[in-house]
């Protein structure tokens, strides 16, 4: 190369460089400002609580003091948020966080260290700060560290640190919070470990690195590495800026490398899914938009990541920033996905947004959760006399209510039939298992069996229970809610049936429940009693109580209570009346009813496999004035039902 060539590479060299810096510091000064912006929705949302996650949290981190929680005797290296000591917005609320642990001394708690163990940062992940975050949400927060910079009794130390302040938190905040301890090495590897039996056993990874780059919040310390690699006008090998940054390219520290996310394979979506599937069939109305969202991400996997759609965004506008909520911009992708459904599909599914949201248009006070919703609803219109009636959804009828939820589920078995179908086409690390077990689950929500008690689908936890009245009508009982006649909520020939039904289902509240006059020897204290009798033993309905092995295993019944006589006069000695109910181990409630013992025992000898290791419950009346002889009685005739069953078995356990 000759001397003139030399000069001009090295010229176009230090362009290229400037350049490079130019992008970097723009990009920076973008980001923190959309991270303001964020935080801005949170404090809005949650004043309070916002306050103590916001800044409290990375202070308490940073100091060790007797009086704040997170204190540890003895500890003998420090431990700090990155920057936390010289960040304004903290050093500044320090004299009121004193004032919070009657911390009357002079001078800083809060104080540089050059031998701290580092916490690289402090984020959230999720749908905190966004319009998603509602009063029932939750905070998961990472607490990023360099694992190499940690030893074990540091890592000790900050897990112990972490959970004080946590019990902290927890008595003092109303926002649920929980902390994940990550190493940025793992972070960088996509290395989130397996998911447990809570998640249904297949491996996330990368899209759980995904939804972090799009949702996260930097609570304090050092700002994702990912988030500025970012050139409008050119492609951005992520390497290379690494490289760059590592040289001291562009004379900053506040950054950490995470990693990049190129792709995610298929087979990671559809775990995500499953998993995510789990937690609908008993939140229906919350997870309904994830998985609508996976649905989406599993039908087109080969498409732009929603991250980098979401941060080129951000980062690419000039002048004034204007910044989209991160829910807001993955609902947007969700209806151009779903633009050609069914025109009735598609209205619901922005029902469920508006309501899942908690968002109240017209309303005599308005949010910013109402101000950035438009930015949706203007493109996507419901019309008023839809929106004012979800805005008194929680005083609808309970039926109206229950019916929604049933829409509910009944989208979510669609989305689930659409993912499976998808899944023939995977080459999976999944196994049978994890559709075995979400196949059987479903099935508990949904199916109908003959003598199965049905569980009610209920959108939300905050649903309208008003009074039930028992009362009896030509062939039986039914219950009915106030202000929802004439639908009953539940009807049957047997009174037993009724109370079960409303247990199981939990809508029996004793002190809203009432009964109508009527010729029956059944008074309302002894629904009570029954109805207690059935919670002690069974509970209410939770598929996420049940062990994901019980699905693998054929099923059994553990759990079953025979009840006496219910609707007897009590002054007979009748023990040909058993109304049996009985729980399996996935999590089923059952309800026969038999006129002779002989039956009883028929129907337990024909399916004795299952019945084989259950738990025996009895109940009678305690007016009845026989009632001791036919406890015993009644438990004598089971007892010898299934001794038969074990002397023909050869001793069952």
């Amino acid at each position: 190369m000759f001397v003139g060539e030399s000069i001009i590479a090295h010229e176009l060299e230090t362009e290229k460089a400037l350049m490079l810096l130019t992008t970097f510091v723009r990009n920076k000064k973008i980001y923190l400002a959309y991270n303001e912006f964020r935080k801005r929705i949170f404090s809005e949302l949650a004043p309070r609580d916002s306050e103590s996650i916001l800044y409290l949290l990375p202070w308490m981190l940073s100091v060790n003091d007797p009086a704040v929680p997170g204190y540890l005797d003895g500890l003998t290296r420090p431990i700090s948020v990155f920057n936390a000591a010289t960040d304004q917005t903290i050093v500044k609320r320090e004299p009121a966080f004193k004032r919070i642990f009657n911390i009357r001394r002079q001078g800083p708690l809060l104080k540089p260290s050059m031998q701290a163990s580092l916490i690289q940062g402090i984020y959230t992940i999720g749908s905190v700060g966004t319009i998603g975050q509602t009063p029932s949400s939750d905070c998961d927060i990472w607490i990023c560290i360099d694992g190499d910079h940690f030893d074990d009794a540091q890592r000790d130390h900050l897990t112990q640190k972490v959970n004080l302040i946590k019990d902290w938190l927890d008595t003092h905040l109303k926002m649920p919070v929980y902390f994940f301890i990550c190493d940025i090495a793992d972070i960088r590897s996509g290395n989130f470990g397996t998911l447990d039996d809570e998640s249904s056993g297949s491996a996330q990874r990368n899209v759980l690195k995904e939804e972090f780059y799009r949702t996260s919040i930097l609570i304090s310390g050092k700002i994702p590495l990912w988030w500025v690699c970012f050139d409008p006008d050119a492609e951005m090998d992520y390497g290379e800026f690494v490289a760059q940054y590592e040289k001291d390219a562009f004379g900053d520290y506040e950054f950490v490398d995470m990693g990049p996310l190129p792709t995610i394979d298929s087979d990671e979506y559809f775990g995500a899914a499953l998993w995510q599937f789990n937690k609908a069939l008993t939140h229906p109305l919350k997870s309904v938009i994830k998985m609508l969202l996976l649905e989406m991400l599993i039908a087109a996997p080969q498409g732009e990541l929603l991250c980098h759609r979401f941060r080129s965004l951000t980062l690419d506008q000039k002048g004034d920033f204007a910044f989209c909520d991160p829910s807001v911009f993955t609902w947007k992708a969700i209806l151009e996905y779903k633009g050609k459904a069914d025109p009735e599909a598609f209205t619901f599914i922005q029902k469920c947004y508006y309501l899942r949201n908690e968002i109240k248009f017209y309303a005599k006070t308005e949010t910013i959760r109402e101000t950035i919703a438009r930015q949706v609803f203007k493109n996507y219109p419901l019309k008023k006399s839809d929106i004012l009636s979800l805005n008194e959804f929680a005083s609808w009828p309970l039926s109206e209510q229950l019916d929604f939820g049933g829409k509910i589920l009944g989208l979510l078995a669609l989305i689930y039939k659409e993912i499976t179908a998808k899944q023939k086409e995977i080459t999976s690390r999944l196994t049978q298992r994890d559709l075995t077990i979400i196949g059987r689950k479903l099935a508990v929500c949904l199916e109908k069996k003959g003598d199965k008690i049905p569980v009610i689908h209920k959108p939300s936890a905050n649903l309208n229970l008003p009074t039930l009245t028992f009362g009896t009508k030509t062939g039986g009982w039914q219950v009915i809610a106030a202000g929802d006649a004439p639908r009953p909520v539940v009807a049957s020939t047997d009174i037993t049936y009724c109370i079960a039904y409303l247990v199981w289902n939990d809508l029996y509240r004793a002190i809203e429940v009432r009964m109508a006059p009527n010729s029956t020897p059944v008074t309302l204290q002894e629904i009570h009693s029954l109805a207690k009798k059935i919670r002690e033993i069974f509970g209410i309905f939770d598929i996420t109580e049940i062990d994901f092995q019980n699905f693998l295993e054929p099923e059994r019944v553990d759990k079953m209570l025979v009840i006496v006589s219910f609707e007897s006069a009590n002054h007979l000695k009748d023990i040909n009346d058993f109304s049996v109910l009985y729980c399996n181990h996935w999590g089923e409630l059952f309800f026969r009813r038999f006129n002779a013992p002989k039956k009883l025992k028929a129907f337990i000898e024909d399916n004795e496999k299952k019945f084989a290791g259950a738990k025996m419950s009895y109940y009678v009346r305690r007016n009845s004035l026989y009632f001791e002889k036919i406890i015993e009685r009644t438990k004598m005739l089971v007892t010898h039902i299934f001794s038969g069953l074990s002397d023909q078995n050869g001793g069952m356990g």
